[in-house]
Protein backbone atom coordinates (compact mmCIF):
# COMPACT_ATOMS: atom_id res chain seq x y z
CA UNK A 1 0.00 0.00 0.00
CA UNK A 2 2.76 2.41 0.83
CA UNK A 3 4.28 1.95 -2.62
CA UNK A 4 0.95 2.69 -4.26
CA UNK A 5 0.38 5.79 -2.13
CA UNK A 6 3.82 7.10 -2.87
CA UNK A 7 3.20 6.58 -6.62
CA UNK A 8 -0.11 8.47 -6.43
CA UNK A 9 1.48 11.26 -4.44
CA UNK A 10 4.28 11.55 -7.01
CA UNK A 11 1.74 11.77 -9.84
CA UNK A 12 -0.15 14.51 -8.01
CA UNK A 13 3.09 16.40 -7.41
CA UNK A 14 3.96 16.16 -11.12
CA UNK A 15 0.55 17.55 -12.07
CA UNK A 16 0.84 20.42 -9.61
CA UNK A 17 4.34 21.36 -10.76
CA UNK A 18 3.36 21.29 -14.43
CA UNK A 19 0.47 23.66 -13.72
CA UNK A 20 2.66 25.91 -11.57
CA UNK A 21 5.24 26.31 -14.36
CA UNK A 22 2.70 27.80 -16.79
CA UNK A 23 2.89 31.59 -16.58
CA UNK A 24 -0.47 32.93 -15.46
CA UNK A 25 -1.51 36.51 -16.10
CA UNK A 26 -1.99 38.54 -13.00
CA UNK A 27 -5.05 40.70 -12.55
CA UNK A 28 -2.96 43.82 -13.23
CA UNK A 29 -1.75 42.44 -16.57
CA UNK A 30 -5.31 41.52 -17.57
CA UNK A 31 -6.55 44.96 -16.58
CA UNK A 32 -3.87 46.78 -18.58
CA UNK A 33 -4.38 44.65 -21.68
CA UNK A 34 -6.75 46.64 -23.83
CA UNK A 35 -9.58 45.19 -25.88
CA UNK A 36 -9.35 47.61 -28.83
CA UNK A 37 -6.29 49.56 -29.92
CA UNK A 38 -6.34 52.58 -32.25
CA UNK A 39 -3.38 52.34 -34.61
CA UNK A 40 -3.01 54.65 -37.63
CA UNK A 41 -6.76 55.47 -37.63
CA UNK A 42 -7.71 51.76 -37.62
CA UNK A 43 -9.41 49.93 -34.77
CA UNK A 44 -7.57 46.68 -34.06
CA UNK A 45 -8.64 44.01 -31.59
CA UNK A 46 -6.33 43.71 -28.61
CA UNK A 47 -6.35 39.92 -28.79
CA UNK A 48 -4.64 39.87 -32.22
CA UNK A 49 -0.92 39.26 -32.58
CA UNK A 50 1.19 42.24 -33.65
CA UNK A 51 2.37 40.82 -37.00
CA UNK A 52 -1.06 40.12 -38.56
CA UNK A 53 -2.62 43.12 -36.81
CA UNK A 54 -0.30 45.53 -38.63
CA UNK A 55 -1.59 44.26 -41.97
CA UNK A 56 -5.09 45.49 -41.03
CA UNK A 57 -3.77 49.03 -41.63
CA UNK A 58 -4.37 50.21 -45.20
CA UNK A 59 -1.07 50.32 -47.06
CA UNK A 60 0.82 47.97 -44.73
CA UNK A 61 1.69 44.65 -46.36
CA UNK A 62 3.20 41.57 -44.73
CA UNK A 63 6.65 42.79 -45.79
CA UNK A 64 6.28 46.17 -44.09
CA UNK A 65 4.75 44.49 -41.01
CA UNK A 66 7.74 42.13 -40.82
CA UNK A 67 10.19 45.02 -41.27
CA UNK A 68 8.39 47.00 -38.54
CA UNK A 69 8.57 44.13 -36.05
CA UNK A 70 12.24 43.43 -36.74
CA UNK A 71 13.34 47.10 -36.79
CA UNK A 72 11.57 47.94 -33.53
CA UNK A 73 12.50 44.55 -31.98
CA UNK A 74 8.88 43.64 -31.26
CA UNK A 75 7.80 40.06 -30.68
CA UNK A 76 5.53 39.09 -33.59
CA UNK A 77 3.43 36.82 -31.37
CA UNK A 78 2.79 39.48 -28.74
CA UNK A 79 -0.79 40.69 -28.34
CA UNK A 80 -1.59 44.19 -29.57
CA UNK A 81 -3.49 44.96 -26.37
CA UNK A 82 -0.31 44.62 -24.32
CA UNK A 83 1.59 47.30 -26.29
CA UNK A 84 2.46 50.47 -24.41
CA UNK A 85 1.59 53.95 -25.68
CA UNK A 86 5.24 54.59 -26.53
CA UNK A 87 5.49 51.38 -28.59
CA UNK A 88 2.34 52.33 -30.50
CA UNK A 89 3.86 55.75 -31.18
CA UNK A 90 7.07 54.11 -32.46
CA UNK A 91 5.08 51.82 -34.77
CA UNK A 92 3.13 54.78 -36.14
CA UNK A 93 6.30 56.79 -36.81
CA UNK A 94 8.00 53.83 -38.47
CA UNK A 95 5.06 53.16 -40.79
CA UNK A 96 4.90 56.85 -41.78
CA UNK A 97 8.62 56.97 -42.60
CA UNK A 98 9.99 53.43 -42.87
CA UNK A 99 13.72 52.79 -43.09
CA UNK A 100 13.47 49.82 -45.44
CA UNK A 101 14.64 49.17 -49.01
CA UNK A 102 12.78 51.08 -51.73
CA UNK A 103 11.23 47.97 -53.27
CA UNK A 104 8.97 47.62 -50.20
CA UNK A 105 7.46 51.09 -50.71
CA UNK A 106 4.06 51.30 -52.34
CA UNK A 107 4.72 54.51 -54.30
CA UNK A 108 8.01 54.34 -56.21
CA UNK A 109 9.07 57.38 -58.27
CA UNK A 110 6.15 59.61 -57.29
CA UNK A 111 4.97 61.75 -60.24
CA UNK A 112 5.08 65.07 -58.38
CA UNK A 113 8.37 64.72 -56.51
CA UNK A 114 10.11 61.79 -58.21
CA UNK A 115 11.12 60.17 -54.94
CA UNK A 116 10.17 56.85 -53.37
CA UNK A 117 7.59 57.22 -50.60
CA UNK A 118 5.36 54.92 -48.61
CA UNK A 119 1.70 55.91 -48.11
CA UNK A 120 -0.69 54.37 -45.62
CA UNK A 121 -4.21 54.91 -44.37
CA UNK A 122 -6.41 57.51 -46.00
CA UNK A 123 -3.41 59.08 -47.74
CA UNK A 124 -3.04 55.97 -49.91
CA UNK A 125 -6.75 55.87 -50.74
CA UNK A 126 -6.79 59.56 -51.70
CA UNK A 127 -3.67 59.24 -53.83
CA UNK A 128 -5.14 56.27 -55.71
CA UNK A 129 -8.32 58.23 -56.35
CA UNK A 130 -6.31 61.23 -57.63
CA UNK A 131 -4.30 58.94 -59.93
CA UNK A 132 -7.48 57.52 -61.47
CA UNK A 133 -8.89 61.05 -61.94
CA UNK A 134 -5.65 62.11 -63.64
CA UNK A 135 -5.80 59.10 -65.99
CA UNK A 136 -9.41 59.94 -66.89
CA UNK A 137 -8.51 63.59 -67.50
CA UNK A 138 -5.66 62.85 -69.89
CA UNK A 139 -7.83 60.15 -71.53
CA UNK A 140 -5.22 57.44 -71.46
CA UNK A 141 -6.27 53.87 -72.20
CA UNK A 142 -6.43 53.03 -68.50
CA UNK A 143 -8.42 56.19 -67.79
CA UNK A 144 -10.95 55.41 -70.51
CA UNK A 145 -11.35 51.86 -69.17
CA UNK A 146 -11.88 53.20 -65.63
CA UNK A 147 -14.48 55.67 -66.89
CA UNK A 148 -16.36 52.95 -68.80
CA UNK A 149 -16.27 50.56 -65.84
CA UNK A 150 -14.34 47.96 -67.85
CA UNK A 151 -11.40 45.84 -66.68
CA UNK A 152 -8.21 47.88 -66.82
CA UNK A 153 -5.44 45.28 -66.79
CA UNK A 154 -6.22 43.28 -69.91
CA UNK A 155 -8.76 40.79 -68.60
CA UNK A 156 -11.33 39.39 -70.96
CA UNK A 157 -14.71 41.05 -70.87
CA UNK A 158 -17.09 38.17 -71.50
CA UNK A 159 -17.98 37.07 -67.99
CA UNK A 160 -15.94 37.56 -64.89
CA UNK A 161 -15.55 41.31 -64.57
CA UNK A 162 -19.30 41.81 -64.15
CA UNK A 163 -20.17 42.47 -60.54
CA UNK A 164 -23.91 43.18 -59.95
CA UNK A 165 -24.00 46.30 -62.09
CA UNK A 166 -27.43 45.66 -63.62
CA UNK A 167 -30.34 43.47 -62.80
CA UNK A 168 -30.19 40.10 -64.54
CA UNK A 169 -32.46 39.15 -67.42
CA UNK A 170 -34.77 36.90 -65.45
CA UNK A 171 -38.33 35.74 -66.06
CA UNK A 172 -41.04 37.17 -63.80
CA UNK A 173 -44.07 35.18 -62.74
CA UNK A 174 -47.37 36.98 -63.29
CA UNK A 175 -49.27 35.17 -60.58
CA UNK A 176 -49.81 31.85 -58.86
CA UNK A 177 -52.06 29.34 -60.54
CA UNK A 178 -55.10 28.22 -58.62
CA UNK A 179 -55.58 24.89 -60.33
CA UNK A 180 -52.98 22.36 -61.33
CA UNK A 181 -54.35 22.08 -64.85
CA UNK A 182 -53.78 25.75 -65.76
CA UNK A 183 -50.65 26.85 -67.52
CA UNK A 184 -48.39 29.41 -65.91
CA UNK A 185 -48.01 32.66 -67.78
CA UNK A 186 -44.63 34.31 -67.96
CA UNK A 187 -43.73 37.87 -68.86
CA UNK A 188 -40.33 38.87 -70.13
Amino acid sequence: MEKQKSGIVKQQEKKSTSIANVPMKTQEEKRYEEKMVRLMSEDIEGSMKVYPALTKITGVSWGIANATCSALKLDKNRKVGSLTAEEIKQITEFIKKPTVPAFLFNRNRNLETGENIHLSGTGLELQTEFDIKRLKKIKSYRGVRHAAGQPVRGQRTKAHFRKNKTKGMGVKKRGKTEEKGERKEYVK
